[in-house]
């Protein structure tokens, strides 16, 4: 943190710089005499023993008050471009002054101004910008003095210097100290990287800066490495971060090479490992670790993993027989005693047939199942084997190392890794059934013979066994014929006529066990007539066709057992003012909370009746949470006191997730005070600007689905809110819109032309229908309007409807039919919404329910999101073409972005080299890219400002579409 400004007492009781004093110029409606800021040069007072110089003022007596107080000019350093403000001041309290206030406030406000020279006292109050509203957390009574101490933030300075001004309208209260300063993020080793000391942020309006770091020694980075140094001054999100090379580990804030006995193989900050089992130790800096002798790696194996030798022979080999007479048997044995350290062991079988003192593979004649190789089950099933033969099998064990021992590798005295045995069948193989014929076949018999293909060595004498039964698809029970022929064909007697019959036979070993495989066929009777089987089926589809009638009757007989549904009644709303006493509306609708549970914390907002504070609520049997604290001022009247609470009779009615909660209210004090909910983002119309470009159109879809769900709740419980606008919108952490504002009695916005004043009141005339503002006709149909409206305002990231038309221009172009274009990247089925929602006729408008369900289809759709309306960027963004809104050609590239609302982008053109506007017209969109703007919405509006200014044309009317 470096200071600009400290304290340092003078004559004038102000800053100066650290070697040079500032003096104040003051200035306002009245003479620098007559402005009532008084400078203590000659009477100083005394607190806690400390001399205090102070600048006070205290006109609550009077009219109308607008006192300035003004520093000269402050230098900045270039690169900081955020500066902090620290006050010390003590505001009176305006309770102590026993009704005679007339303008009693208890707030200031903070003003800056930026400038490339000191202008000395040519100065205008409209070349400042407000900073802040600045509110004490410590009133001062008449008894107590106690002091404030604030900060508040300048940012996206720009130019070579500044000016600080304080403006007071009607408080009580002393300045006390400025203390004015920049933030920096000290230099630091991060990752093994040093980055420099650094001004906190980035460039104009940008939340970091990045700085590029240095590797320490033995340490490299796949990118440069870089960090970000936050606004705060601190190091945040490290980027490309250093590691240590192979064979160095990182200790403390550099690389170390690694002792004997370790290693590291790549590039991280890791710690250097051990040496692994069965491998060499190497001197320093080792990157691997080679494999002791006899000891290898599989190809697959991780080259810092331990080394393994080959697996030892598998242990009780056994062959059991299964079938033999069908050539079966079964092979197991035990794993390896000595696995070489592995757990990938798998095993293969070769299989040898010997012939006397012939051997030979067995081939494809001899069947292993699950296969011959690659097991990881320690058996093996062994079939089609012949009779009278010798097998030999070898079983092999392997291992993701057995490569290198058919490469030759030496073993040592390491045991082999197979295991042989020779078994030797003997049995009698029956014949194999081939085929099967009909020799002949009458009404009640049939007879058959079949060929055999004999095996080596032929039985002497072989019988089958033949089983057949009918072809009867339809019965339950099925029942074979068994018989055991000596001979390969017979004669079956006392069949059925014209019936089907399935035949199997199979041979027969001597010892009466089947053998071979067999064959079967169908044969038929033959047929004397045909029977009519089809009169049950339709006897049964008959019946079928009666009990589904049946049932049928009986479904509709209990659906009609059931009375319909009744609709449930509707809560409707009722108007606080219909009640003769409007405090017995507030006793009906809100609840009434004490004083004592509420604390007010900071100011975040001001209206008619008085400020906006951001507090905790703490009742009992409630849990603390942070709460929006509304307050009525000292000096108000019985009618605005019940104008201010009319908002919480309308807001206690009303229970939605998306209408802002009321908590409650304190009515039976000296101070009123509505209690909301408290919603941590603000404001939508806000909240979008300062995230312009940066939210894709589902989410922002997702906003106005929310805002619609809260307006149909509103409009069935017949309530017209008549001021829905994004500034009513309020946004809270889990991004979820709520409905607020439902007192219509404050001031609509800051600027006048925002509100149209009638017989009947204000009317936000940007945001309301024509009917409303002809007739005062206010209806839900004329909140659908106004919702359109916000739809176009969350589109377009909060631009200003109808841009910087006056209030007669837009009521005459709405009653040209002219209706504000599709905003920048805004879907076709959005925009297409929004005109249904600004059709003249209001019974031709969509209705709440038809928009929350249309907004429910299109997030159930995204793909419906993309087709994208049509754009005019010198319409919809409302552009200059060449020149300024006063018609003369832009004079700097500063204020042609200044025009577009993207001058926080200054210094990014100036670093570049585009100083000039001829410079700004050869720029497409990759230069746009490459001077760092980077977000979308940001990139496609300087471009089509640039677009618009290559037109030629002359300043563009919002009328020319």
């Amino acid at each position: 943190m470096v200071a600009i400004a400290s304290v340092v007492e003078n004559t004038c009781g102000f800053k100066s710089l650290i070697s040079e004093l500032y003096h104040i110029v003051f200035f306002g409606k009245c003479r620098c005499s007559e402005l009532n800021w008084l400078s203590f040069s000659h009477g100083e007072k005394i607190l806690n023993g400390s001399q205090l110089y102070t600048y006070t003022v205290c006109n609550v007596g009077e009219h109308e008050q607008d006192n300035w107080l003004r520093t000269t000019f402050i230098q900045r350093r270039p690169s900081a471009s955020r500066v902090f403000v620290e006050l010390q001041f003590i505001v009176r309290d305006c309770n102590s002054f026993d009704g005679s206030s007339l303008t009693c406030k208890e707030t200031f406000n903070l003003f800056s101004s930026e400038s490339d020279a000191d202008i000395g006292t040519s100065f205008r109050k409209g070349q400042f910008k407000k900073v802040a509203t600045i509110a004490p957390d410590e009133i001062t009574s008449r008894n107590e003095l106690r002091i404030n101490t604030e900060t508040r933030v300048v940012e996206s300075l720009s130019r070579k210097g500044f000016y600080l001004a304080f403006q007071d309208i009607g408080a009580c209260m002393a300045l006390l100290s400025v203390r004015v300063y920049y933030k920096t993020c000290p230099a630091t080793v991060k990752s093994l990287a040093a980055f420099p000391e650094t001004v906190a942020g980035g460039g104009v309006n940008q939340a970091l800066r990045e700085v590029a770091g240095a590797c320490a020694k033995n340490a490299v980075s796949e990118e440069s490495p870089r960090i970000y140094c936050t606004m705060d001054g601190e190091w945040v999100v490290p980027v490309g971060q250093c590691q240590c090379m192979p064979g160095y580990e990182a200790v403390n804030d550099t690389c170390r090479d690694c002792q004997p006995g370790f290693f590291k193989a790549f590039v991280s900050n890791d710690a250097c490992e051990l040496c692994p089992v069965n491998t060499k130790q190497l001197s320093s800096g080792a990157l691997l670790c080679l494999c002791a002798e006899d000891f290898y790696r599989a190809p697959d194996d991780p080259t810092t993993g331990p080394c393994s030798g080959l697996p030892s022979a598998p242990r009780e080999l056994v062959a059991t027989t299964t079938q033999l007479a069908a050539g079966k048997l079964q092979l197991s044995w035990s794993p390896p005693e000595d696995t070489g350290g592995r757990s990938d062991i798998s095993y293969s079988v070769e299989c040898r047939r010997c012939e006397g003192t012939a051997c030979q593979p067995c081939g494809e004649k001899v069947r292993l199942e699950p296969a011959s190789s690659g097991l990881m089950d320690t058996r093996v099933e062994v079939s089609e084997l012949e009779p009278h033969l010798n097998y030999t099998f070898t079983v092999e064990a392997h291992s993701g190392v057995s490569l290198f021992a058919s490469q030759g590798a030496p073993r040592s005295n390491r045991p082999p890794s197979t295991s042989t045995l020779t078994t030797a069948l003997h049995y009698t193989d029956p014949p194999k059934v081939t085929s099967m014929r009909l020799d002949e076949r009458s009404l009640t018999s049939l007879s058959l013979s079949w060929a055999v293909a004999p095996r080596r060595p032929m039985p002497q004498s072989t019988r089958y066994k033949l089983t057949y039964r009918k072809k009867d698809d339809n019965l339950d029970v099925t029942t074979y014929t068994v018989l055991i022929l000596e001979k390969s064909s017979v004669q079956i007697s006392d069949l059925s006529p014209g019936t089907a019959y399935l035949f199997r036979v199979q041979a027969l070993s001597p010892e009466g066990s089947p053998g071979g495989s067999s064959i079967e066929d169908e044969f038929e009777t033959l047929t004397e007539g045909k029977e009519d089987g089809h009169i049950s089926a339709v006897g049964g589809a008959a019946m079928l066709m009666i009990v589904v009638v049946v049932l049928l009757i009986r479904k509709r007989s209990a659906t009609n057992s059931f009375p319909p549904p009744q609709p449930l009644p509707l809560k409707t709303y009722v108007d606080p003012h219909t009640y003769e006493d409007p405090n017995m509306a507030i006793l009906k609708f809100a609840s009434e909370i004490h004083p004592s549970h509420v604390t007010k914390q900071k100011v975040i907002g001001a209206g008619e009746f008085g400020e906006v504070y951001r507090g905790i609520l703490k009742a009992p049997g409630r849990k603390e949470g942070a709460v929006a604290i509304k307050t009525l001022k000292p000096g108000y009247s019985e009618k605005q006191r019940q104008d201010f609470l009319s908002e919480a009779s309308i807001m206690g009615q009303f229970s939605h997730q998306n209408i802002i909660r009321l908590e409650g209210v304190v009515t039976k004090f000296k101070h009123a005070m509505i209690v909301t909910e408290y919603m941590e983002n603000g404001a939508l119309d806000k909240y979008l600007k300062d995230r312009d470009g940066e939210m894709p159109s589902f989410q922002l879809v997702g906003m106005m689905h929310g805002i619609a769900a809260g307006m149909k709740y509103l409009s069935d419980m017949s309530y017209v809110h008549r001021d829905l606008a994004a500034r009513n919108i309020l946004v809270n952490n889990n991004l979820e819109c709520k409905v607020s504002d439902f007192g219509l009695s404050r001031v609509l916005e800051d600027d006048p032309e925002g509100t149209y004043t009638t017989s009947g009141g204000k009317i936000p005339i940007r945001w309301t229908a024509p009917e409303a503002i002809a007739y005062r006709k206010f209806t839900s149909a004329s909140d659908v309007w106004s919702f359109g409206i916000v739809m176009w305002e969350v589109m377009a990231f909060g631009e200003r409807p109808y841009w910087d038309m006056s209030n007669c221009e837009v009521m005459k172009a709405i009653n040209e039919a002219f209706r504000l274009p599709a905003p920048m990247d805004c879907p076709s089925a959005v925009y297409q919404l929004m005109l249904q929602c600004w059709l003249q006729d209001r019974s031709k408008r969509p209705r709440f329910p038809d928009i929350v369900s249309l907004l429910d289809k299109l997030l159930r759709s995204p793909e419906s999101l993309k087709a994208i309306a049509d754009f005019d960027p010198r319409v919809s963004i409302r552009l200059p073409s060449t020149s300024g809104s006063d018609g003369s050609p832009f004079r700097s590239v500063s204020e042609w972005l200044e025009s577009i609302k993207m001058s926080q982008y200054s210094e990014n053109f100036t670093c570049a080299g585009v100083v000039t506007m001829d410079q700004v017209l050869q720029m497409k969109n990759v230069d746009i890219k490459n001077i760092g703007v980077r977000l979308p919405g940001h990139l496609k509006r300087i471009a089509y400002s640039i677009l618009g200014l290559k037109d030629q044309t002359s300043t563009l009317s919002v009328f020319a579409v």
